[in-house]
């Protein structure tokens, strides 16, 4: 079965407990104001097969603590989402975490089909002009849903409010000399890091700034 993925990478620290495999769905029909991940939003990139997917993140699994799965929406990929989450099962992985923009609510059957192979799920829009004071959150409004017995134990510590600790995040190197930041960053952040690089002599461009310039040239 085909699906779109944006990337995948290992080890991922700031998304969840332990070090776990980070895959990133293309494709994206929400589309929040703000969303730091806009490079995710088109569809009809990033096709592949899932079992494809499943080769590439096969020998990540056997080391890793869990696998998050992000995007992009998910669930505007359910058949796929479904056939990726089986596999994941087959090949061991130790818990899942799924983040979706559709409320808990929305999502209906889509996620009744599910049943079993999402440990943990952060549902709901980002919302930009909401606080943001809670663990793997980008805004306060998201909720956390823990759905297995494995997802209740794994997860039962992250629905507290942000420390020192949350606040950090995952640098990833292409071969292009693209750098890539995971996790999720608090309101500033990547406007600091701009301001910082530009004092350097470097700069930066958010995913963001460039799908508004490509949508207003």
């Amino acid at each position: 079965m085909q699906i779109g993925i944006s990337r995948l990478h290992f080890p991922v620290t700031t998304l969840g407990p332990g070090c776990r495999v980070g895959i990133w769905l293309q494709g994206c029909s929400i589309r929040c104001a703000g969303c730091i991940s806009a490079d995710t939003w088109g569809f009809g990139r990033g096709r592949t097969i899932v079992s494809s997917v499943l080769a590439t993140v096969r020998p990540w699994i056997e080391r890793a603590d869990g696998v998050t799965i992000s995007g992009g929406e998910p669930f505007d990929q359910p058949e796929a989402l479904n056939e990726l989450l089986r596999g994941l099962r087959g090949n061991g992985a130790q818990d899942v975490l799924v983040y979706s923009g559709y409320s808990i609510e929305k999502l209906g059957n889509k996620l009744q089909h599910l049943s079993g192979l999402i440990d943990a799920l952060i549902t709901d829009p980002f919302e930009v002009d909401a606080p943001q004071t809670l663990v793997l959150r980008g805004s306060d409004n998201q909720r956390l849903h823990l759905l297995t017995e494995l997802g209740r134990h794994k997860f039962e510590n992250y629905d507290r409010p942000i420390d020192a600790t949350d606040q950090v995040l995952d640098i990833m190197f292409d071969e292009d000399g693209t750098v890539w930041l995971a996790g999720i960053p608090q309101r500033g952040d990547m406007g600091r890091l701009q301001k910082l690089l530009r004092e350097q002599g470097n700069s930066m461009q958010t995913t963001e700034a460039v799908v508004q310039k490509q949508v207003l040239s």
